[in-house]
């Protein structure tokens, strides 16, 4: 690989869907990254890249190791080296730990926590040779707390936290930033609006917003790294 393509910048975001990870995509776009976006939908990224000059589409399941990691090196040769990675995939469901279907659980930590370490593995030698770097998880206040009816999801978030942790503290005297952004809020769409309508507009946490912060975090100074943040609307009862 050469000095030029190390030294290019390209942001990697997983679980592009029309929420959260599209706002990112249109953020990083905006900031001057080529955005390799990564989904299932492959009709859904193809939309985005059509609409928005300089995102990517690289249709992936991200729990298949084998496909992620031809997608990875796909992208490399293609449009460049990530040199930000964003894990927005997430995979959730509910019920107790009586009522979930254990094949469930096992599915939300293959991409909410596998596929993160499959990832960071994938893209942190190129960021260390580099000189830095950014592995960023978006996650939720399940990372935190076993609620009694997130039994089916919570364990494979905190695990999720932990793992960005552990990245953090290996890689972080190497020069590449590790951070957790859990959203403690329900976020601005249509459905969500459809499922509350008398909620109060700044009941919602916005798409942008939310994508603004991420950018932020992935580009601090290293004397000031953010390795673990919550954001939520004042108005959300914390």
């Amino acid at each position: 690989m050469t000095q030029e393509q190390l030294r290019q910048k390209v942001c990697l975001v997983t679980g592009v869907g029309p929420g959260t990870g599209k706002a990112i995509v249109e953020r990083f776009v905006e900031g001057g990254y080529p955005v390799a976006m990564l989904a299932r939908n492959e009709e859904r990224l193809a939309s985005i890249e059509k609409d928005l000059e300089g995102a990517h589409a690289f249709p992936c399941d991200v729990t298949d190791v084998d496909a992620l990691t031809a997608t990875v090196g796909e992208i490399k040769s293609r449009i460049g080296t990530p040199t930000i990675v964003v894990h927005n995939a997430v995979g959730g469901a509910f019920g107790s730990f009586q009522e979930i279907e254990p094949a469930i659980l096992e599915q939300n930590f293959q991409v909410n926590t596998m596929a993160l370490l499959h990832l960071a593995r994938l893209v942190v030698d190129d960021m260390v040779e580099a000189g830095g770097g950014a592995i960023l998880a978006t996650g939720n206040t399940s990372a935190y707390r076993g609620k009694a009816n997130f039994a089916g999801f919570a364990p494979s978030k905190a695990a999720q936290r932990i793992l960005i942790e552990s990245i953090a503290r290996d890689v972080g005297p190497r020069g590449v930033h590790a951070a957790y952004v859990a959203i403690d809020a329900v976020i601005d769409l249509a459905w969500t609006r459809k499922r509350l309508p008398d909620a109060p507009d700044d009941f919602f946490c916005k798409p942008a917003d939310i994508a603004g912060e991420v950018f932020h975090i992935a580009h601090q100074p290293r004397s000031a790294w953010t390795n673990e943040i919550v954001i939520r609307p004042h108005g959300e009862n914390w």
